[in-house]
């Protein structure tokens, strides 16, 4: 599938003010969906008290790409997000109305 200049900048580029995640973000409803699920992500590791590295070995999702889509440096796909979601046994994806 083409992605053209969708995803050319990361998430956090499209911050207006403030530091990513909290950040302002322009009218991008990609960015910022990615920012939703990098904020809901945060959350449930800091309730369930789990690392970045437990995280990964349950849900079978590298560190790595946990670790950039935390910081708004990856744009996480759909099964990265199913397979987090399936972990931490909550919801991570905001919706449309972001």
């Amino acid at each position: 599938m083409p992605q053209g200049n969708a995803r050319r900048l990361p998430p956090r580029a499209y911050c207006v003010s403030g530091v990513w995640p909290e950040a302002v973000m322009e009218k991008h409803h990609g960015a910022r969906v990615a920012q939703a699920v990098a904020v809901r992500l945060a959350a449930a590791l800091e309730d369930t008290g789990w690392s970045v590295a437990h995280l990964s070995r349950i849900s079978g999702v590298a560190r790595y790409t946990i670790a950039k889509a935390l910081a708004g440096e990856a744009w996480p796909d759909l099964l990265t997000i199913a397979n987090l979601e399936k972990a931490l046994e909550r919801d991570l994806w905001p919706g449309r109305d972001v």
